[in-house]
């Protein structure tokens, strides 16, 4: 009798294995090769799931997608709208060890996405996921859906650029400095939307 193989275990264990190697060792170590020695897996056991280190990086982004989702989850929507707000972005923000990986993902993936199609399918739906993010957080600052997409592709932006300039120069932009910028756009924000 044939042995039934969990497709979905597997990839599950694969995920745990390609996150181990990513948190200690970084995006850039995890390699087919790196992830089935870190899983105990032969590399062309791996390659059965994983073809191209493409489909390892949005197999990571999807990954990356359902942690940031889960995180947005467990952020009740409690105390202040403004604090709210705040809470929810940073979740998008390289503040801590893992986001600096979960966004080295989305770096690296963005680069591919260039020239690899399921690159780019995955790209567009995360851009999508901070899109809608930075929107809601518009809508709750100001108290109504913006009147067109300026303030929210401004605050999207600044997200985008904040995730790049720490990655890129994490001696210039620390935690606290981005903590900071944020705060001091979404309080330019709030003050805009407040009834006069």
């Amino acid at each position: 009798m044939p042995k039934i193989v969990d497709h979905d275990a597997r990839r599950a264990e694969l995920a745990a294995a390609m996150w181990r190697v990513v948190y200690r060792d970084g995006v850039g170590a995890a390699t087919v090769r790196s992830i089935a020695a870190e899983a105990g897996w032969s590399p062309s056991a791996l390659r059965h799931y994983f073809a191209t280190q493409t489909e390892l990086l949005v197999f990571a982004m999807e990954h990356v997608m359902a942690e940031a989702a889960g995180r947005f989850t467990a952020e009740a929507r409690t105390g202040p709208p403004r604090e709210f707000v705040q809470r929810m972005l940073e979740e998008l923000l390289p503040l801590d060890r893992q986001r600096v990986r979960e966004a080295e993902v989305w770096l690296l993936l963005a680069a591919r996405a260039q020239v690899d199609p399921a690159a780019r399918e995955r790209m567009t739906e995360a851009d999508e996921g901070v899109r809608r993010a930075a929107e809601l957080a518009v809508t709750v600052l100001t108290g109504e859906q913006p009147a067109d997409d300026a303030a929210t592709a401004r605050l999207h932006a600044l997200l985008d650029g904040l995730t790049l300039h720490a990655l890129l120069h994490p001696d210039r932009m620390p935690p606290h400095l981005i903590r900071d910028l944020l705060a001091a756009h979404l309080d330019e924000l709030a003050r805009a939307g407040a009834p006069s």
